[in-house]
Formats: C-alpha cells, sequence, structure tokens
C-alpha cells in the first residue's frame, strides 16, 4: 500500500465475543455489571474491615490490602469498557485511551503475580522461621516490599507499549478481545509483528514462571517443615494457616498455566472461547478473593461475625 492511500487508525474498536448474536448483548453486560459490583463491594468490604480493625494491621493482611487495590484497579480499567460495548453498544476506544488500558491490564497482573510470590515467602518465614517472623516481616518490611512490587512492575510494561506506540497502524482497528491487550494491538499493525509479539510473550512468561518458581520453592520448604511436625493438630493448624493463600494463588496461576500449556500442545480454541477463558481467569479472582479472605481466615471471619 502506498503511503497516499494509507489510512492511519486513529481509534480502535473493541468486539468481545466476535460470535455473540446481539440478542444476548444485554444478559452479557448484566453479567460483567454484577461481576463489577460484587468485585467493589466484596473487596470495598475488606478494605473497611481493615480500616477499621486495628488487629488486622498485621504483614499477611498488609499482603492482602495490595492484592486487593490490584483487583480493583485491574477490574476497573477493563470491565466499564465492554460493558458499555455491550449495554450501550460503544465499544470505540481512542488510540492512545487504548494503549493506556493495554499498559494497566498488564501492570496490574504483573503486580498480582509479583504480590502472590510475596505471599508465599511470607508463609515460607512464618512457619519455617517463626521465631524471627515479626523481625523479618514486620509491618514496615511488608509495605516497602508491596511497594517495591508496584514500582518495580512498571518496568518491561512500559517498555512494551514503547515498542509498540510508534508502529504503523492502519487498515482493521478492531480488537477481538474484551480490553486492549499488547498481543491484539500488535496484530493490527501494518508490519511483521512477531518481533514484537515474542519479547512480550518470554516477559510475561518470565513474571509468571518466575513468580510461580518462588511459591513452588516456598510451599515445597513449608511441606517439608510440616512432615517434621509429629502431631495431627500441628498438621491442621498450619494447613489451615495456609489454605486461603493457596486458594487464591491456585485462581490466578493454574488457568492461566493451563491457557499456555494447551496452546503450547497445540490445542487450539475458537475465538470466543478464548475470549472466555481469558475472562474468567482475569476477573473471578477479583470477585471471589474477598470471599475467600473473609471465609477462610479465622480472624477476619471473627470481626465479621461480631459485627454482624
Amino acid at each position: 500500500m502506498s503511503g497516499e492511500n494509507m489510512t492511519f487508525v486513529k481509534d480502535f474498536f473493541i468486539v468481545g465475543f466476535p460470535g455473540l448474536h446481539p440478542k444476548y448483548y444485554a444478559l452479557v453486560s448484566a453479567i460483567m455489571f454484577l461481576v463489577y459490583l460484587f468485585t467493589l463491594i466484596g473487596n470495598g468490604c475488606f478494605l473497611l474491615l481493615f480500616a477499621t480493625n486495628k488487629t488486622l494491621h498485621k504483614p499477611m493482611y498488609f499482603i492482602y490490602i495490595s492484592l486487593v487495590l490490584s483487583d480493583v484497579l485491574f477490574s476497573t480499567c477493563t470491565l466499564p469498557k465492554i460493558i458499555a460495548r455491550y449495554w450501550f453498544h460503544d465499544g470505540t476506544i481512542s488510540f492512545a485511551a487504548c494503549f493506556f488500558q493495554m499498559y494497566l491490564v498488564h501492570y496490574f497482573g504483573t503486580v498480582n503475580s509479583y504480590t502472590l510470590a510475596l505471599m508465599a515467602l511470607d508463609r515460607y518465614i512464618a512457619i519455617c522461621y517463626p521465631f524471627r517472623y515479626h523481625t523479618i516481616m514486620s509491618n514496615r518490611n511488608i509495605v516497602v516490599l508491596s511497594l517495591v512490587v508496584w514500582v518495580f512492575a512498571h518496568g518491561c510494561n512500559i517498555m512494551m507499549v514503547a515498542r509498540a506506540l510508534p508502529l504503523p497502524y492502519c487498515g482493521i482497528n478492531t480488537i477481538i478481545h474484551c480490553y486492549c491487550d499488547h498481543v491484539s494491538i500488535i496484530r493490527l499493525a501494518c508490519t511483521e509483528g512477531s518481533l514484537y509479539i515474542f519479547p512480550a510473550l518470554v516477559y510475561a512468561m518470565v513474571v509468571l514462571l518466575g513468580s510461580l518458581a518462588i511459591i513452588l520453592v516456598s510451599y515445597s520448604c513449608i511441606i517439608l517443615a510440616v512432615l517434621k511436625i509429629s502431631n495431627t493438630h500441628g498438621w491442621l493448624k498450619t494447613f489451615s494457616t495456609c489454605s486461603s493463600q493457596l486458594i487464591i494463588i491456585a485462581l490466578f496461576f493454574l488457568p492461566r498455566c493451563f491457557y499456555f500449556m494447551a496452546a503450547y500442545i497445540g490445542i487450539i480454541f475458537n475465538a470466543d472461547l478464548q475470549v472466555a477463558i481469558i475472562m474468567l481467569y482475569s476477573l473471578l479472582p477479583p470477585m471471589i478473593n474477598p470471599l475467600i479472605y473473609c471465609l477462610k481466615t479465622e480472624e477476619v471471619k471473627k470481626i465479621l461475625i461480631r459485627k454482624l
């Protein structure tokens, strides 16, 4: 295509589920609205409990707060636009806004991954080094580590945007997804996309598998420590301490690993199923996590019962 005839993209159109019949638009938007509403309510309640109860001002709960903020911000930067797409037939997003959303999507995903690794380290030190726990994992140290996670997560995500932004985008401007992400945008560029997609995929795998490796090593050490405990009561107490974190970690990592492994071994999903899987593992954990904090953590459960 000659330079004179090339029309550059000024905005993008978020398609969502490409095979969804228009008669289901209202239903899908209502479901997504409820997911967003429950996410805000659940995480908001936990924030309120944390703010009003000094007994919760402990290292483990500071890590939960970091995860709560990341979950709420991720849902806020993704769900309102796709809800508007189906509810008000408004799927258009400006060029700059799309790239900003792409950055936020990958940034909050990175923050979540690092925070879950920090959570596993917290449990490892609590169980394997109980007498040094309050010295190593003090409130101050946890807050500093959480801030480091939020700052460190910026680096490669800024680089991804900086590499993708100058590319020429012309012709097709439809994003087959519920939000702007790196792969969906790069595929629309009028250039060879593999040069830009592959480094981003490598970075995503490093973040995902690097955090997962820290988690697996931490819990392997925890299991070895638990096996040395001779009584059943000690086993149950340790398992109860770790159960909520294990569920949260499983909700985040297992679907992602399944999705990446399926692509690696050649399992191909159609476009609608692919988008559905990504939306499930992206948006269900932020909604479910507050229930786990509250129902699987004895201290929070007692506070809730007392208030109710």
